[in-house]
């Protein structure tokens, strides 16, 4: 638990600020890597910002341990991303590639930004993953988010605590709780991803001098990611979807007026969840 004591300082690593503003965002998305909430929820993250919700990134580290590109190269693809995605808001903690640790100093700094932006829902990676510093990346959100709201821990910001956590899903799958359609969005999540020229294969490129292949940077991972959101968006029948899990049962107040936002062609899905 982050102590209590003394107002501290925020950290000297915490803030490779594109664009933003002064509190008040609606959602805040935190991506282990430059690329992470690209590939995981990139399309609900247009989709938002586009409804004119303000839309905010954190990316914990500065992927320098990655086997392809380097630091300065993937930030410059990361504000090429930033763009096309319609952020109002995108930091990066700088925290240790390979080594997100739950300590006090990564807490704060993660606490600083959820006082200081005060989102109403916050995105993480799903805490069960085949990449660790996804699951230590969840953990770290998760319980950020919680000790934010403790008042007797002292930043320059009021203690605040976001309403929900909603959890992205990468590699090991989960029933969802629920299925955001982006269809509409779907091209221009592909382009923000396209942006990382570095990670991801590139149509008529030349490869790559020195650098290894990865498990994205081959032709078939761009088709792997259309195939999981077709797969989710037959789910609630729509051409592409991003799904989502929480901890705690949604509450719905009115059923029929929830349902009946939905077209009668939403009525039959293609097949069940997992």
């Amino acid at each position: 638990m982050p102590q209590t004591r003394a107002k501290q300082k925020s950290s000297t690593k915490s803030a490779s600020r594109i664009d933003g503003r002064k509190n008040g965002l609606d959602i805040l998305a935190f991506g282990t890597h430059p690329d992470d909430l690209e590939i995981a929820c990139g399309g609900t993250l247009i989709a938002l910002a586009r409804k004119g919700y303000r839309v905010g990134a954190a990316d914990l580290t500065r992927g320098e341990r990655g086997t392809r590109g380097s630091a300065a190269l993937r930030a410059r693809e990361t504000a090429a991303a930033t763009t096309v995605l319609g952020l109002s808001l995108r930091v990066n903690l700088g925290i240790p590639d390979g080594n997100i640790e739950l300590s006090q100093e990564n807490l704060m700094a993660v606490i600083r930004l959820l006082r200081e932006h005060r989102p109403r829902l916050v995105f993480a990676p799903y805490w069960l993953e085949r990449h660790y510093d996804h699951v230590h990346a969840s953990q770290l959100v998760s319980e950020a988010a919680f000790y934010s709201g403790l008042a007797k821990i002292e930043t320059d910001e009021a203690a605040f605590r976001p309403f929900r956590i909603l959890y992205y899903m990468s590699r090991i799958e989960f029933k969802p709780s629920f299925v955001v359609d982006i269809s509409d969005t779907f091209a221009d999540r592909t382009k923000a991803l396209q942006c990382y020229r570095s990670q991801f294969h590139q149509e008529n490129s030349a490869p790559r001098a020195q650098e290894a292949e990865t498990m994205i940077s081959t032709p078939l991972a761009l088709e792997v990611f259309e195939t999981m959101t077709r797969y989710y968006g037959a789910m609630i029948g729509a051409r592409h979807g991003e799904p989502f899990v929480v901890r705690e049962a949604l509450e719905i107040n009115d059923p029929v007026d929830f349902f009946r936002a939905f077209p009668d062609s939403r009525q039959a899905h293609l097949f069940p969840p997992p």
